[in-house]
């Protein structure tokens, strides 16, 4: 009789850890497949904050070169931004796919 009780008891926390491990992974809000889904959004959240830190040191070493010099300054106006002076007239050449020829 005590055999019969531990075979059942035995029997009762297997199937009961099988259940709770089956729960936990395909029901549960902290499920395995929103893990990997979460996991590869982090990667791809992670090589996003890196171009953009890597722009933002590109930014700011362009600011760096441009507020320093008067002549830098007017020449990165015009270059990127088209401005020019009123009495001038400024003529950009395009290539087949409407991009500029000089960057």
């Amino acid at each position: 009789m005590l055999q019969k009780l531990l075979q059942y008891g035995r029997n009762f926390y297997v199937a009961s850890g099988l259940g709770l491990l089956i729960w936990m992974t395909f029901f549960d809000a902290n499920d395995l497949p929103t893990q990997i889904r979460n996991w590869w959004k982090l990667h791809e959240l992670d090589g996003k904050a890196k171009y953009y830190q890597e722009r933002i040191k590109a930014v700011q070493t362009e600011r760096k070169e441009v507020l320093g010099n008067d002549q830098l300054r007017e020449k990165f106006a015009r270059e990127k931004y088209l401005m020019k002076r009123p009495e001038e007239d400024v003529f950009v050449i395009v290539d087949e796919h409407n991009e500029p020829l000089e960057k």
